[in-house]
């Protein structure tokens, strides 16, 4: 098993593996390490927003297709290549 990480006061399974966060402002956190090296908590996904990554496919959730292309057209989903963003992970880890 990976070892746990600690930073700024939080602990991760490891790098680039996103968890869900307790506080009201962001549902997950991600810790990435930056292009210098340095780590960075990411923050993303509106805790107002219902769950769909772990619903039912088919039934609205992201296993709908329609539903899925257009949160990736809305969000411009095919420029978000950097992992120190929350549009990254919204894009390739929510959807």
């Amino acid at each position: 098993m990976a070892e746990s990480i600690r930073y700024a006061g939080e602990v991760f399974q490891g790098y680039n593996k996103p968890k869900r966060t307790p506080g009201d402002s962001k549902k997950f956190a991600v810790l990435v390490k930056d292009d210098e090296g340095e780590d960075k908590i990411v923050r993303f996904g509106d805790p107002s927003m219902e769950n769909y990554r772990n619903g039912p496919r088919g039934e609205g959730g992201h296993g709908d297709e329609e539903r899925r292309e257009d949160f990736k057209r809305r969000h411009n989903c095919t420029e978000k290549n950097d992992r120190t963003t929350p549009g990254y992970w919204s894009c390739n880890w929510s959807w």
